[in-house]
């Protein structure tokens, strides 16, 4: 009668006395080191089990306190961008700081801005310049922050602006309204050459936040 692994080893869960009743069977269970061909006993497997399961526990820390870490100076760098557009009162000003800010805070090669709804006064702005009406539409149906690839939005052309040699192959686009409004008025772009600086897989709560940030500032643009 052959018997089912996985049967044997539900029964040992439950029976845990049974090496206690039967301690020499212990001594002449032997098993394959994961780590070479040599035989080794069952207890010595079980604190390689041990071993990798802290060792990996371990890099699951360090990658927590990494991500920490990283998220701290984000948090902080929003709060500096918080703290620059209040005490900024000319709304002309506040394009560049949020431009100068996002690009300390995420150290990136390309960022860009559009505001279609800005007063005729700001016209000769780079980031008052015309945009296409499909742009428009693509800002509107945007709920919440794009983030991943490249996959040839128009707008993603603005970073490459007066820089042709700049290859952009991730972005994160955040959509300009005002409170819960359902159209936008402006775009934020976040570009980078590295492919992997912005995915799909990535949270996007960050991005959200300055997103509603950006767009709180901005908005006094609109209104000015």
């Amino acid at each position: 009668m052959s018997l089912d692994p996985t049967e044997v080893a539900a029964w040992l869960k439950a029976h845990p006395e049974f090496f206690n009743e039967h301690a020499e069977a212990l001594a002449e269970i032997s098993l394959v080191s994961p780590h070479g061909n040599r035989a080794v006993s069952l207890a010595e497997r079980q604190v390689e089990v041990l071993r990798e399961k802290v060792a990996s526990v371990e890099r699951k820390m360090t990658e927590l306190i990494r991500f920490g870490q990283e998220n701290d100076v984000i948090a902080e760098n929003t709060q500096r961008l918080v703290r620059d557009l209040l005490v900024e009162t000319d709304p002309q000003k506040l394009p560049a700081i949020v431009l100068r800010s996002l690009k300390a805070t995420f150290m990136l090669p390309a960022l860009a801005l559009r505001i279609w709804s800005a007063p005729a006064a700001f016209v000769n702005e780079p980031w008052a310049a015309e945009v296409a009406a499909d742009t428009r539409s693509f800002a509107n149906s945007l709920m919440t922050p794009y983030c991943g690839p490249n996959s040839g939005f128009d707008a993603v052309r603005w970073l490459t602006d007066g820089n042709d040699g700049l290859v952009i192959r991730s972005v994160a686009i955040l959509p300009l309204r005002i409170g819960a409004a359902p159209g936008a008025f402006g775009l934020l772009l976040l570009g980078s050459p590295d492919a992997t600086r912005f995915t799909t897989e990535m949270g996007t709560t960050y991005l959200a936040r300055i997103g509603e940030i950006a767009s709180a500032a901005l908005s006094r643009v609109v209104r000015a």
